[in-house]
């Protein structure tokens, strides 16, 4: 009978989760376009509001942003290879998630605003657009791949 792969969730594997998640720039983000139950995903900035919780910034004029309107059960997938190795045994961490448009009105905008500026200075050029919007990641849980043979699920507990 085969092994479960799946470790028992521990600190290093939480303190790896959040650190991919924290340093990311970018990802991909998977959607459920509203005229498809096929999956779509694409390549987004990505950020974290000042306590943590991953966050991107995208214009209603693309099609992840209608997706994410519709339905906002999604997937981001964050990490990414080093220069040298096989790409397979570098860290990366699948999130599930509820994708929430952050009110360009609400008291967090502000504080959203300049923290991502201080991480994503370039998007100065876009930030105020205003068909650009933030939207934050809901962690329902995730599978955290730490390289060869160290697989574990996480929970938005362990992520929070």
């Amino acid at each position: 009978m085969p092994q479960d792969p799946i470790r028992p969730t521990d600190a290093e594997a939480i303190t790896l989760a959040k650190s991919l998640i924290q340093n990311a720039k970018f990802g991909a983000l998977a959607v459920l376009p509203s005229n498809s139950r096929t999956p779509t995903v694409t390549r987004v900035a990505i950020g974290t509001t000042p306590a943590g919780v991953p966050l991107t910034l995208i214009s209603d004029l693309s099609e992840h942003t209608k997706a994410l309107r519709s339905t906002p059960e999604c997937g981001l997938l964050l990490g990414e290879p080093e220069s040298k190795g096989d790409p397979l045994t570098h860290p990366r961490i699948s999130i599930q998630a509820l994708a929430t448009f952050v009110d360009r009105s609400g008291p967090e905008h502000k504080a959203i605003r300049d923290h991502y500026l201080l991480t994503h200075p370039k998007s100065k050029l876009y930030i105020d657009f205003a068909d650009f919007n933030f939207v934050t990641f809901k962690i329902a849980s995730a599978a955290l791949n730490g390289g060869f043979g160290k697989a574990y699920q996480l929970t938005s507990a362990d992520l929070s």
